[in-house]
């Protein structure tokens, strides 16, 4: 459901009670969490339970399972998840009733006021580079207000209010909620066409994110090793921000140099300016997270702090929930968890499991998402995946959208090189298939953004038993 942002987005302090429908999602629980640490009242729901709502409900935040008009009892501001349906209870009670009603984007933009945000854009590791970007500012003593899409092990947590007076926030700009934000500053990891089911056109999503320089304040990091974020340099700086370029790539203002990945890590070295600066060392292995990285350090030295105090903070960084997330061992398998869910993403989270999986298989068990994307890119995310040694593909995860009997996991499979892949049905039986295709020294990872993440630990479990 897209619900139109006000007019005016007030602070925390004026909504009263607020109730968040999908309060399970990373969005909303964000949003709840630092509304409620502001002594706000908050509420929600979401369809099922899930260890989520019961760590909110921990932190004194009343959840529902399951969605009724009762539940917004003396309710003032209702905040809902895009995959909310018009028919909603909540939503049409909400309506009659006259309630503030508002999408995800204004929630957090009222959490933003009195402090100065920086906004993490991009289509590809906004998660990662959020997490990391906080984490070095929590090592430089900045004491960050954040707001990120995943849990992140070494924080705890999903959000926060800090003492300091800055706030990380991932900028998603699938529904154009980056567009709200109005940032003091901002860093842009990547632009490659998506979500063309709301933006319609690769122009248009490319557009976005010149428009969204629009609403920068003061200074903006762009990863340079990328065609779509180098393109916007000559739109912000029209626009007067303070332009740092980072990369691989030699003309980049913040470099890495000397990139190893290793089966532990990443390590590499960075120059400014063509002087050396730092040596980081990260705990995940890829070369994308070394990209990632230098963003979130030519952030922290735009904001002032010390290189060698950020790079202890980004030594840090372990990981966000499902960012190619160790789930465990067993019966001489590992298992890893991811949301890739876009060709490129594939390619990346692929050449890391590679790294990881050493001289063992990688069986990869993907999960294609939304019609749209699997329509649009199915047969370059089945390429991608011919970098796996095993390819099981489920059935599609519809979300949103309806299913369209043109539009299967065959378009996915039957792109992929070779005889490696087959399809494996509903995730619900997946695990199962899995099982039956592992050995000792296999490397499972399972990918996509939707149930995918189930399997993971069900397998593991069979793998116990076995």
């Amino acid at each position: 459901m897209k619900i139109p942002i006000p007019d005016q987005i007030p602070p925390v302090d004026r909504l009263g009670r607020v109730h968040l429908i999908g309060i399970g999602g990373a969005g909303l629980s964000a949003i709840a969490r630092l509304m409620s640490q502001q002594g706000v009242e908050v509420s929600g729901s979401d369809a099922i339970d899930s260890p989520v709502l019961e760590a909110l409900r921990g932190e004194g935040i009343t959840c529902f399972v399951g969605h009724a008009a009762e539940q917004l009892a003396n309710v003032d501001t209702v905040i809902a998840s895009t995959a909310v349906r018009e028919d909603n209870p909540e939503i049409v009670e909400a309506l009659r009733r006259g309630l503030r009603v508002w999408p995800r984007s204004a929630g957090l933009r009222s959490v933003m006021e009195g402090r100065r945000t920086v906004a993490v854009a991009g289509t590809h590791g906004k998660t990662t580079t959020t997490a990391m970007l906080t984490c070095a500012l929590v090592a430089a003593g900045a004491e960050p207000s954040f707001a990120i899409g995943a849990e992140v092990a070494g924080l705890g947590t999903n959000a926060r209010i800090g003492a300091g007076d800055v706030l990380v926030a991932e900028a998603d700009e699938s529904d154009g909620a980056f567009l709200v934000y109005e940032p003091e500053g901002a860093l842009v990891t990547n632009v490659d066409a998506d979500h063309l089911d709301v933006w319609g056109t690769e122009e248009a999503y490319a557009r976005a994110f010149a428009d969204f320089m629009r609403t920068i304040g003061r200074f903006v990091v762009l990863g340079v090793d990328d065609t779509g974020a180098r393109g916007l340099i000559d739109v912000a700086e029209e626009l007067g921000l303070q332009v740092v370029t980072t990369g691989l790539a030699e003309d980049a203002a913040i470099r890495a140099t000397d990139v190893r990945v290793e089966q532990d890590g990443t390590t590499f070295s960075v120059l400014r300016d063509g002087r050396p600066l730092v040596d980081v060392t990260l705990a995940v292995p890829g070369a994308h997270y070394a990209q990632d990285a230098l963003l979130a350090l030519a952030t922290g030295l735009v904001l002032g702090h010390d290189p060698e105090a950020l790079a202890d903070g980004l030594s840090t960084y372990a990981g966000a929930q499902r960012r190619m997330e160790h789930l465990g061992d067993a019966a001489g398998v590992r298992v890893y968890d991811s949301y890739a869910h876009h060709p490129t993403e594939i390619r990346a989270d692929l050449a890391a499991a590679r790294a990881l999986a050493g001289d063992g298989r990688l069986v990869v068990a993907y999960q294609p998402h939304l019609v749209s994307r699997t329509r649009l890119f199915g047969a370059a995310m089945g390429r991608e995946l011919s970098a796996a040694d095993r390819v099981v593909v489920a059935d599609l995860y519809l979300a949103r959208e309806d299913p369209d009997p043109a539009v299967t996991s065959r378009l996915v499979v039957d792109a992929v090189d070779g005889p490696k892949a087959t399809t494996g049905g509903p995730v619900k039986d997946l695990a199962e298939v899995l099982v039956t295709e592992l050995r000792p020294g296999d490397l499972l990872l399972t990918l996509g953004a939707g149930d995918i993440t189930t399997v993971g630990p069900r397998v593991l479990a069979a793998l116990v038993g076995r």
